[in-house]
């Protein structure tokens, strides 16, 4: 995983990730097995993702798997992008 070599996906990379590749609330939540609620909190979050550490890691991962790639801060801020080889 990209993410893991730096800090947690904040709760708005997640948000953003998950928008761009159109996925619902509902739907992501699904890929990771884990509760809406508990999605809806981390994607509240200014900072790193709040919530348990396997929670914030089956986000990433379905996420992932789906495309997307963290971008980490780096003086332009943190962000998301999808993976060159999934676009058109």
């Amino acid at each position: 995983m990209i993410y893991m070599d730096q800090k947690r996906p904040t709760g708005r990379q997640i948000a953003a990730a998950r928008t761009l590749l159109g996925m619902t609330q509902p739907q992501l939540a699904a890929q990771a097995n884990i509760s809406i609620p508990t999605l809806k909190r981390m994607e509240a979050t200014d900072g790193p993702a709040a919530g348990m550490g396997n929670n914030v890691d089956a986000i990433a991962r379905a996420l992932e798997a789906a495309g997307v790639e963290f971008i980490p801060e780096n003086g332009s801020g943190a962000g998301v992008r999808l993976r060159k080889d999934i676009q058109n």
